[in-house]
């Protein structure tokens, strides 16, 4: 029975990096509580210290989350356009009829 490898997030590695380095708490512990190995959690630190590991979150997003991002630009356009036609129409007929 082989074991399958776990793989881990970018975000997931960034915020281990962050316990190790503002928490104040022993790494092993740390490696503990995520539920990983110290020497993984070791090697993080030192790729990220190194400036292996990516710690800024900014990366370009992918063209697939791109193009859902601009999709869901228009769809914001599109129903704040309706919510303005239909707030002048309310100020419309709400007018007393005097």
């Amino acid at each position: 029975m082989s074991k399958t490898r776990r793989h881990f997030t970018d975000e997931f590695k960034r915020e281990a990096v962050r316990l190790c380095n503002e928490s104040g708490a022993v790494l092993t512990q740390i490696a503990r509580d995520l539920g990983i190995g110290e020497n993984l959690l070791h090697r993080w630190v030192r790729l990220a210290r190194d400036g292996a590991l990516e710690m800024d979150a900014s990366k370009p997003l992918r063209a697939e989350a791109l193009s859902e991002v601009q999709r869901l630009q228009r769809e914001l356009r599109r129903v704040t356009m309706e919510r303005d036609i239909l707030r002048k129409a309310l100020g419309y007929f709400a007018k007393d009829p005097q």
